[in-house]
């Protein structure tokens, strides 16, 4: 079987979304996020065999980020890998693709920082939907395919953990 550059990218991103809507199905922050290193991994090699040098890098520190956040929620650290964003976008900039990328691995790093599992899945969808939009324009449907689910995946684990037990805290006995 001969599979394409493109084909094999888009099977690593397939990979990922595995991980992704397990990621958001668990309760505990650290279950989260080893299972977004995972897919972190998986989606930066989709980008360096499509040539997305922003998105690679961005998915690279991203790993790191998620990894490091394991161990600390420190605003210090934090802003570390904000600068990182930062500078991984302007030595990489083209165009629009690279400012979105760069937004959404910011607001995913202040939301990999939480912590709260709520704030973290609130900035992460966020994060996600500025990366729906990069995928779009840089023609991965697989990858669009990977946020649009993992958009679903963190909405109904956010529905799980906080609007349903709100509502059922709220409703008469």
């Amino acid at each position: 079987m001969d599979l394409s550059v493109f084909s094999i990218s888009q099977l690593l991103v397939g990979v990922a979304i595995g991980f992704d809507l397990l990621s958001f199905q668990f309760k505990e922050r650290r279950r989260i996020i080893a299972c977004l290193v995972f897919s972190c991994l998986l989606v930066a090699s989709h980008f360096a065999l499509l040539g997305y040098w922003t998105a690679t890098g961005l998915g690279l520190l991203a790993a790191l980020r998620f990894g490091a956040s394991l161990l600390t929620t420190s605003k210090k650290l934090m802003a570390v890998f904000i600068i990182a964003s930062l500078v991984i976008a302007a030595l990489t900039f083209h165009g629009i693709l690279s400012i979105l990328s760069c937004l959404g691995s910011i607001c995913g790093t202040i939301g990999s920082f939480s912590r709260t599992d709520k704030r973290l899945r609130q900035l992460m969808l966020l994060a996600t939907s500025l990366w729906l939009v990069h995928n779009v324009l840089a023609g991965s449907p697989t990858a669009v395919l990977m946020e649009g689910l993992f958009i679903s995946s963190n909405l109904v684990g956010y529905y799980r953990y906080y609007c349903r037990r709100a509502a059922k805290l709220s409703s008469p006995p």
